[in-house]
């Protein structure tokens, strides 16, 4: 993860989210993209419920993961 202050949409968040929850970003994708789950919204709640992320934090995490898996 890089320090771009320039960062847009659910990048934004990256910064927030390593410092808040100890995990490099790229870990939280490794989770989403292996996770058995599909939909936006179930890995929302599932990084909510069984990870303790705020919803803004799971959702940005999500939205851009998602976005950049073929």
């Amino acid at each position: 993860m890089t320090n771009d202050a320039a960062a847009k949409g659910p990048a934004s968040y990256f910064p927030s989210i390593e410092k808040k929850y100890g995990r490099p970003i790229a870990e939280w994708k490794d989770l989403i993209r292996t996770s058995p789950l599909t939909g936006h919204m179930e890995l929302v709640a599932w990084l909510k419920s069984a990870h303790g992320l705020g919803h803004g934090h799971a959702n940005a995490l999500v939205a851009h993961t998602l976005a950049e898996t073929p």
